[in-house]
């Protein structure tokens, strides 16, 4: 007889009883009041867009996320080997630092328009924009994570005359995994809003053109899909990484 979950059930009968009486709602105010579609559509016009259109949304929508996800990648990669070099040279770490945060609070739409100058208006600019709005989350979160380890841990490791590599890879690398994956949950997200500005300075394609191109016509039917296409791509790379945290990370007791 297999067994129920009741913390299970209620996770996801809770939020789709939220969402239908939000759904709800939202239909029967609008029925109500008139409001205009150009203002706000209701979720059944909207329902219907998104099924008339799923061949041209998801093939944009499919465009967006692979831009995202190399932007992702490419920060991934390059946050963890710096944040590497941080935690074995504090001089590099305090001469290089402040760049990383100047990074940060520089607003990624100052960003973008050079990154099309200098990468063009095609793939790779949006990748770019991508990878430079997520890389900071993962650089900082890497390094707290790699230098978490505890004194004697380290003593003992030394006292077996282990490596510096050796050390990494099993001693610091694990005990920042943690880090790491919550640092990649934050950085889905960020990837796509990067991919998304890069497509707003400049594109003839993915999610980011057609929500541009349905605001100056004022298709609001057709920016809510395009928005809810763009939150269900979101929605699988965020799935995805806690996927892959629950597989790799299962003595940690993960729970998201």
């Amino acid at each position: 007889m297999v067994k129920t979950n009741p913390e299970k059930i209620s996770s996801i009968a809770l939020p789709a009883a939220a969402f239908l009486a939000i759904i709800s709602l939202w239909e029967i105010f609008l029925r109500f009041y008139a409001v205009p579609e150009y203002i706000l559509p209701a979720p059944s016009r909207i329902a219907a867009d998104l099924f008339s259109n799923i061949g041209m949304l998801a093939y944009n929508s499919g465009i967006t996320l692979c831009e995202a996800f190399l932007g992702f990648l490419a920060a991934n990669l390059f946050a963890l080997v710096t944040a590497a070099v941080f935690v074995h040279s504090k001089t590099i770490k305090m001469a290089f630092y402040p760049f990383a945060i100047a990074i940060k609070i520089t607003p990624i739409v100052a960003i973008a328009p050079l990154l099309i100058l200098w990468f063009g208006n095609g793939f790779m600019s949006k990748a770019a924009t991508a990878a430079i709005i997520a890389f900071f989350p993962i650089l900082v979160n890497t390094v707290k994570g790699l230098e978490s380890v505890g004194k004697d841990e380290l003593d003992l490791f030394k006292s077996l005359s282990a490596s510096k590599w050796q050390i990494f890879v099993n001693l610091r690398f694990p005990a920042a995994l943690p880090y790491i994956f919550s640092a990649l949950k934050v950085s889905t997200s960020l990837a796509i809003v990067g991919a998304l500005v890069g497509e707003f300075v400049g594109s003839n394609k993915g999610i980011g053109f057609v929500i541009l191109m349905s605001s100056h016509y004022l298709d609001t039917v057709r920016m809510f899909s395009a928005i809810i296409s763009i939150v269900l791509v979101g929605i699988f790379l965020f799935g995805a990484i806690s996927l892959i945290e629950k597989k790799i990370l299962f003595w940690s007791g993960a729970k998201e």
